[in-house]
């Protein structure tokens, strides 16, 4: 295995490098002072997307810093998973980088879906508005009243009723539904068909925000924080009806079609955590350098410098196992990588979460306000370890592999009492 970056992935690191160095960082923190003066409270109908958000957008898409996580030639930058992980990468290090560069979740995995899944027609209504940085849109599968680890337990539906599709159900943690420019969301709901197997009984359907009957209830906040202007939403869908080639792939196709969309999403995530925890480490050493109590920096007291050294040698094997998971997904493709994408999900934000829980303890009361990213950071990966799957299904997807190996089936570990 080979994980040096093209030529044309290393031209677009560095640019990416410059861009976030001259002009993010510079006016990120007027930025969330301007978003929590105009986008007060969870009231996300008096949400205001700060114009100079919007000027980095244009500055980058200019630069061709635009897309970047599609490996489209024409409609994106044509990299390998490998080459964009490494971007992702740096632009973990910042909370709004990756809407800069038009590659923030849930839309690169939407946009994605929509290019690999999507009807001409989709793709003309939706992606290409999607890919101009147009509009925004949702990821609706969680639901508020059923053990969403396991998707099977759906309880929402979308059932035909002769040209149209009806949707009914709840979902939660709707990531995006509070940004005004979100138009569109893609709603996976259960679809009983007793033609097939359990696996080919959802599908996906593409829903208008605005179409009668979906009602967005609240915003959620995440450790007190409602993460404005982007939010997390609770959305009631009470008898949607939408043209039946509003499916995605067809009925019944949810679950392909979701394992397709998680698994760059996760290489995604899973890099961005890393530079998440890189631009920790880099404050943690800094203060604890620039600050002395008993007549020593702080970083000489009470193991500190044992535990900086813990922290870039976590960081290190998160982005060497992030990195082959990568490379083996652009060699054998997602299905052949499932271990490694598994594995890199419980293990990337598990590493953020330690390496921020140690720049807060050295940051002392600094690190529990905005002054630096700290919370934000750690509210990141605490919550990734439950978004697309808890770190406990990826763990039964790793064991299952391993048992599979030695030849013991699904079947024959459920006899003898072991845990799918």
């Amino acid at each position: 295995m080979y994980f040096e970056m093209s030529p044309k992935g290393h031209d677009y690191l560095n640019r990416v490098k410059t861009f976030i160095k001259e002009e993010i960082e510079p006016v990120e923190a007027s930025l969330w002072a301007e978003v929590a003066a105009t986008c007060p409270g969870g009231d996300w109908r008096q949400w205001k997307v700060p114009a100079v958000l919007e000027d980095l957008k244009a500055k980058a898409r200019a630069l061709g810093l635009w897309n970047m996580f599609l490996p489209d030639e024409t409609l994106g930058a044509g990299l390998s998973i490998q080459d964009y992980a490494l971007i992702a990468e740096q632009t973990g290090r910042s909370l709004i980088a990756p809407a800069v560069f038009n590659c923030n979740a849930p839309d690169s995995g939407n946009m994605e879906l929509l290019w690999r899944y999507g009807s001409e027609e989709q793709k003309q209504r939706w992606l290409m508005p999607l890919l101009a940085g147009e509009i925004r849109s949702v990821f609706c599968m969680t639901e508020p009243r059923v053990a969403s680890s396991d998707a099977t337990n759906m309880q929402a539906t979308a059932i035909v009723d002769g040209d149209e599709v009806v949707l009914n159900g709840r979902k939660w943690w709707a990531s995006g539904i509070g940004d005004p420019h979100a138009k569109v969301a893609i709603f996976m709901a259960h679809t009983p068909d007793a033609n097939k197997d359990r696996h080919h009984q959802h599908s996906m359907v593409l829903v208008p925000l605005d179409a009668p009957g979906v009602q967005i209830e609240r915003m959620l906040p995440v450790f007190g924080e409602f993460d404005a202007p982007h939010g997390h939403g609770e959305v009631n869908f009470d008898n949607v009806r939408v043209p039946l080639d509003h499916f995605i792939g067809g009925p019944g196709m949810g679950f392909e079609i979701a394992q397709g969309r998680l698994g760059p999403g996760r290489i995604h995530h899973c890099m961005r955590c890393i530079g998440a925890a890189e631009k920790a480490l880099e404050l943690t050493i800094d203060r604890g350098m620039q600050r002395s109590a008993f007549g020593k920096p702080l970083l000489s007291l009470g193991g500190n410098r044992e535990r900086v050294a813990d922290a870039r040698i976590a960081i290190d094997q998160a982005r060497l196992l992030t990195l082959f998971a990568a490379w083996k997904m652009d060699k054998v493709g997602t299905f052949a990588a499932m271990t490694e994408i598994s594995a890199i999900k419980v293990v990337a934000p598990n590493v953020l979460q330690q390496v921020v829980d140690m720049a807060i303890q050295l940051h002392g009361g600094a690190g529990l306000s905005r002054d630096v990213p700290l919370t934000a950071f750690y509210a990141q990966a605490r919550s990734l370890r439950l978004a697309d799957g808890p770190d406990e299904v990826h763990k039964g997807v790793i064991a299952k592999v391993e048992l599979a190996k030695r030849g013991y089936s699904r079947s024959q570990s459920a006899k003898k009492g072991g845990n799918e």
